[in-house]
């Protein structure tokens, strides 16, 4: 990507480097005769338009020494702009542009990915949802902010997901102005080989200090519709795609192993607080709508009706050795002992599941139907649910 950067000469080390600005910051300093400013000067001009400029200000310098020459300070939701930089000169960029404005997100993050060092730091910002609806209802009067809610509900948030309004909405907007889930924005940055270090709410913004840790994965085929393909954990160890409806926000599979560092489990063996999940999503895992789309991978035989549960290779890898080994014995199934023996703690569940696992490799059709029966009468009469 950019490999013309790499026939650029590199300034000798006599020069002395000064404090890399992109166009838009390094107007605001033509009037100025001195190259060296003061830091309240730079304060007041490149944090102009913030409202809360102290406390944006001393979020950023927990992190990184804004006056030193291995800044690039930019506004911008191209990655032309980026691309003039030198490659791999600096420690650190920050962009004060919403990559709400970024038409190519993936490619944006790719692009500073190039850019930076191993663990140079990405600052950035972005409009997320609950903070777009307190911005809106609060500038409009009552009524007519629910109005205009609805209306950039369905336009932002909607029609960049849907096939048959996509190429309409990018056409209208180019890219400009859309939402974003604080979960999709971080699923992308891990995405693309950074790990998000920090985080800020100030006035209605989220920003964010992302470390480079790796370099993209390049996913040419991001999960971003109604319809997921998941990989998950088959029989033999062999990875299958497996089928289920979104309840998670886009790109939130890259995100498993920062929400559980994070968070935790809680009961059930699921994440504590698991941000990922959208309002819809919440009610479409509570009546098990989220997984009927599973029954094509019963009927295409990579799960069964009754069997442990398909696991990510994130989870997978919590589970001890043996266990692994074992569940890998037989197919996932549809319907987990989980629903039989309702276990509480993930060493509950692994208990549960060993239980079965070597109960059905003696007896496989008696064991599945007794686990079926268990299930039902726990789901259907005693109305139990997954946490």
């Amino acid at each position: 990507m950019l490999g013309k950067l790499q026939n650029i000469s590199l300034p000798t080390a006599t020069k002395k480097k000064k404090v890399s600005l992109s166009p838009e910051v390094l107007s605001l300093f033509t009037s100025l005769k001195d190259d060296k400013f003061k830091q309240d000067q730079l304060d007041e001009l490149i944090l102009k338009n913030v409202p809360d400029k102290e406390g944006l200000l001393s979020f950023i310098k927990k992190y990184i020494d804004l006056y030193s020459d291995n800044n690039h300070i930019t506004c911008t939701s191209t990655l032309f702009n980026l691309k003039k930089l030198y490659f791999k000169e600096y420690s650190s960029i920050i962009n004060l542009k919403k990559i709400n404005d970024v038409r190519y997100i993936n490619k944006f993050f790719e692009g500073v990915n190039e850019i930076l060092p191993d663990s140079g730091l990405y600052f950035g910002t972005v409009e997320t949802y609950p903070n777009r609806r307190k911005a809106l209802l609060k500038k409009y009067p009552f009524i007519i902010n629910r109005i205009v809610y609805t209306v950039d509900f369905l336009f932002n948030r909607l029609f960049p997901k849907l096939s048959l309004t996509k190429k309409l909405y990018f056409y209208l907007t180019k890219g400009r102005g859309r939402v974003m889930s604080r979960a999709e924005t971080y699923g992308r940055l891990y995405c693309c080989g950074f790990e998000v270090i920090d985080e800020k709410s100030i006035n209605n913004s989220l920003y964010f200090i992302a470390k480079k840790t790796k370099e993209p994965v390049y996913d040419q085929d991001p999960t971003y519709g109604p319809l997921l393909r998941l990989k998950r954990v088959g029989f033999g160890g062999k990875l299958i795609r497996v089928f289920k409806l979104r309840t998670m926000h886009p790109f939130s599979e890259y995100l498993q192993e920062y929400v559980y560092n994070k968070n935790k489990l809680q009961g059930g063996g699921k994440i504590k607080d698991d941000f990922r999940i959208s309002p819809e999503g919440r009610i479409f895992r509570k009546i098990w709508l989220d997984e009927i789309p599973m029954i094509y991978n019963v009927l295409k035989g990579e799960m069964k009706i009754v069997g442990v549960r398909p696991l990510s290779p994130h989870f997978y890898s919590l589970y001890d050795k043996n266990l692994q080994e074992l569940r890998i014995q037989t197919k996932p199934g549809l319907i987990p002992p989980f629903y039989a023996d309702m276990p509480v703690t993930l060493e509950e569940i692994m208990l549960s599941e060993r239980r079965y696992l070597k109960a059905y490799l003696k007896r496989p059709l008696y064991t599945d139907f007794s686990y079926f029966l268990k299930a039902l009468y726990n789901i259907l009469i005693k109305r139990k649910r997954s946490a």
